[in-house]
């Protein structure tokens, strides 16, 4: 084989899983989870800031949020951005921190946020594969131009497809993982 790098691959399909998991992490699911206010950002001195930025934030119960931030004077601040970012939980605070009560999720906000799941994971499977028809492309290019025979190219192409079905496996872990978070009560 000469020159198809597996590795760009990996690394391509890595940072597909990573974002999935980004993602997942901004689904509710009825627990307190930091990732939940990982994208918003606060106009702090005029400048947008991310919230973890200006605070601390940390989970003291299942349910808790509590968002401590490094100055207090921020704290409206931090609360118009929490609202306008709209995850559908109202702040509350006590002047030194902002906590942010997850409610008990529905059944069938339940089965919603499942279907969010799912939807997510086949958009991923969906970059996946064409990350492998890429791959594929480059191979067959690679063929045609007499840097790979027949054979090489072949089982490059199995080996692409291998690195495409473990990461299809590993997506169907995360999206089921997930779900199970989500239909627990």
């Amino acid at each position: 084989m000469s020159d198809f790098d597996l590795k760009k691959l990996d690394e391509k399909i890595e940072k597909s899983l990573h974002v999935l998991k980004e993602e997942m992490g901004t689904v509710r699911a009825g627990r307190a989870n930091a990732a939940l206010v990982d994208k918003v950002t606060v106009e702090y001195y005029g400048t947008p800031t991310p919230l973890k930025a200006l605070a601390n934030i940390s989970v003291p119960e299942p349910r808790t949020l509590m968002i401590s931030p490094f100055d207090p004077k921020s704290i409206p601040e931090i609360e118009k951005a929490i609202n306008a970012a709209n995850i559908g939980i109202t702040p509350a605070n006590d002047g030194k921190v902002i906590r942010l009560q997850i409610p008990q999720v529905t059944e069938e906000r339940r089965k919603e946020l499942t279907k969010i799941v799912k939807k997510l994971g086949e958009e991923t499977k969906v970059a996946v594969r064409n990350l492998r028809r890429d791959a594929n492309d480059k191979v067959k290019k690679m063929e045609k131009s007499g840097d790979f025979t027949e054979d090489d190219a072949k089982d490059t192409m199995d080996d692409i497809q291998k690195t495409i079905d473990k990461a299809v496996k590993d997506i169907d872990q995360i999206v089921a993982d997930k779900e199970k978070e989500i239909m627990e009560v």
